[in-house]
Order: structure tokens, then C-alpha cells, then sequence
């Protein structure tokens, strides 16, 4: 059991000065949307719930995406490039390994971690080489591209890794779902009622993770760092690990979309690292408030119910209107739409209670 003083210091962590939302009432909202959530599948069709996993996978990569832009100050355009190396690391290595005896949560791991690898490689270059601002946009755009025009074009039969066939444009398909050993005979989940429970307390626990990491000590570097890096680094941080260490956390959660999105479809194409995928995740996380894990994780999940409609009924108009929707954002409420309706709602409340 946990003693007092250790309880009250991890309240502080997780209601700190660089989240959203603190006190009894928040935290009964947060418990009451976690039981909705919970009670979901049992009224709602094997489609919805599918349909509804699909939406969490995505909600890592906009949670990493906040970390690194939002709380970092570091436009990435790499998120796609992160998700799609785990996606098809997983499907290699489970195409190899196969699924039995839970290896396809090694494979989880290991994917997750090449994906980190990759970003702290590619971190290292960029960050030590003090490249910022803008030109780190570029880069990472660049490199996003670069890795979708290499997949896009390994089609031929000589482009496999052991039994797996990159497949080029079309995509590596027919890889194995997540299994969880158990009693009896792995548990293997498929888009239905078990992987959206696995995928939301997944969900749950990076949520709460993170907010304990941007309220923690590094957190406030961080954000410091975002604020005036000459300042931060005349204070004796070295600016340049605290971002590459931010741009890997960031990454591997890209990375861990990655595979459960992969695991999810049993398939990734190189599509999945374009143009327009690469840009996706900053309209999310620009909509919601980028600053602030809860608006990121609400702004995108609007926006992807917003953008599946459309795709369904008006595909021609899906990307015309995230676009209309960045320029909106950026020009009316540049924090991000959810944190200005909440910034305007305190504002109401604060002079209705002056007023009385």
C-alpha cells in the first residue's frame, strides 16, 4: 500500500500545472466516459466495436504527436514514417515467427522498438545537428517520403524477408492478429469485444503515463525548452537530449499504432507513410489544443468520426475540409478549437460567479 505522502505526491504528477482538467470533477467526468466505454460493446454491434478500435489505434500516435509538438515545440512530419517502419517490422516478424506461445506481443515489442530505434537515430542527427523550426519539419517530411517511395516500389519477389513478401505498392498482407497466451490455448484477438478492451486499457495507461510525464521534471524541461531553448540551455540543461529523448517517447508511440493498426487490418500499404497520411495527424492534434493531452485525445477522435463520414458518403471532400478545417483552427483559435471552447466556457463561469 501506498502511504500518504506517496499518494499525494502522484496526484500532483497527474494534476499538474501542464495538464488539463484537476479536482473531484474532473476526475468523476474521466470515470464516468471510462465506463461508457466499458459498457460500449455490450450495446453496440461487432461492427461499431471494430470500428471504434480502429479510432483508439490512432489516438497513441496523436498522444505522441502532442508530446512532440505541443509540449516539445517540435513539428515532426515523421509520425507516418514511425508508424509505418512498426507496422511492417510487425508484420515481418510475425510472418516468421508465427503466432503461437503470445510471440506476437514480442513481435509487438520488438516493432515498437525498432520504430524508437529509428527515431533515435534519425533524432540524433537532427537534434545535435541543431536543426529546428521549420527546416526539422522538412526533414522529417522528406524522410516520410523518402520510406514511402522505397515500400511503394518493392513489388518484385526478391523484396522479402524470410517468408514475408513486402508486396510493394499493394502492401504486406495476411499477418497474424495479436494473441494472448492463456489456459487452454492463446486468446487471439481479433477487431471485436476482446481487442477493444486490450486496446483501451492500453489506451488508459498511456494516457495517465503521460500525464505524469509532462507534469514530472522533464515535463517542465520540456516545456521550457519550447518556450525559450537559449534560456533552457543557459540554465545548464543540454536542450538537445531532452528533445531527442521527447522525439523517441513520441515516435514509439507512432510506432505502437503502427502495430495495432496492423494488427488490427492483418495488412499495411506504403500509403500508410504518404502525402496525405503524413499531414493527417497534425490537423488532429492542431484542432483539439496540441498542448494538452485530454483536448489532443478529444480533437482527434472528432476528427476521425468526422473524416470516416465524409469518406463514406463525399470521399472527394474529406480532404478539402480537414484542410478548411487546419485553416479555421489556425486562424480563429490557433491553441486549438476544443481548449478555446473550454477557455471561453471558464471565462462565462468566472463572470457569472463575479456577477453574483
Amino acid at each position: 500500500m501506498l502511504d500518504s505522502s506517496r499518494r499525494a505526491s502522484i496526484l500532483r504528477l497527474v494534476e499538474g500545472p501542464q495538464t488539463m482538467g484537476r479536482g473531484p470533477g474532473f476526475w468523476t467526468g474521466f470515470g464516468l466516459v471510462l465506463l461508457g466505454a466499458i459498457a460500449y460493446p455490450f450495446f453496440a454491434d461487432s461492427y461499431d466495436v471494430g470500428n471504434n478500435v480502429y479510432f483508439f489505434n490512432w489516438l497513441f500516435m496523436a498522444m505522441g504527436l502532442s508530446l512532440i509538438w505541443g509540449y516539445g515545440g517540435a513539428l515532426s512530419f515523421g509520425q507516418t514514417a514511425f508508424f509505418g517502419v512498426a507496422g511492417y517490422s510487425y508484420g515481418v516478424l510475425t510472418i516468421n515467427l508465427g503466432d503461437a506461445y503470445g510471440l506476437t506481443l514480442l513481435s509487438l515489442v520488438l516493432a515498437v522498438g525498432i520504430s524508437a530505434l529509428f527515431a533515435a537515430i534519425l533524432g540524433y542527427f537532427l537534434f545535435f545537428g541543431r536543426i529546428s523550426g521549420v527546416f526539422l519539419g522538412i526533414v522529417t517530411l522528406s524522410v516520410t517520403l523518402v520510406l514511402e517511395r522505397f515500400m511503394a516500389q518493392t513489388a518484385g519477389p526478391q523484396w522479402a524477408i524470410g517468408a514475408a513478401r513486402l508486396n510493394g505498392f499493394n502492401g504486406m498482407g495476411a499477418m497474424p492478429s495479436l494473441t494472448i497466451p492463456w489456459f487452454g490455448g492463446d486468446i487471439t484477438l481479433y477487431p471485436d469485444v476482446a481487442l477493444y478492451y486490450v486496446t483501451l486499457a492500453l489506451l488508459v495507461v498511456v494516457y495517465l503515463g503521460l500525464r505524469i510525464l509532462v507534469n514530472s521534471r522533464f515535463g517542465n524541461v520540456i516545456v521550457a525548452i519550447r518556450e525559450n531553448p537559449m534560456r533552457a540551455e543557459m540554465l545548464g540543461y543540454d536542450i538537445r537530449k531532452y528533445q531527442l529523448a521527447t522525439f523517441v517517447i513520441g515516435s514509439a508511440l507512432a510506432g505502437l499504432s503502427g502495430v495495432l493498426y496492423t494488427s488490427w487490418g492483418n495488412y499495411i500499404t506504403p500509403a500508410s507513410m504518404g502525402m496525405t497520411a503524413a499531414s493527417l495527424p497534425i490537423v488532429w492534434v492542431a484542432v483539439g489544443g496540441r498542448t494538452d493531452l485530454t483536448t489532443t485525445m478529444i480533437g482527434t477522435l472528432a476528427v476521425l468520426v468526422i473524416f470516416q463520414s465524409l469518406t463514406i458518403h463525399g470521399s472527394q471532400y474529406a480532404l478539402i475540409v480537414m484542410g478548411a478545417l487546419l485553416v479555421i483552427t489556425v486562424l480563429v483559435a490557433p491553441k486549438g478549437i476544443v481548449i478555446a471552447l473550454v477557455d471561453l466556457f471558464r471565462r462565462r463561469r468566472s463572470r457569472q460567479e463575479g456577477g453574483a
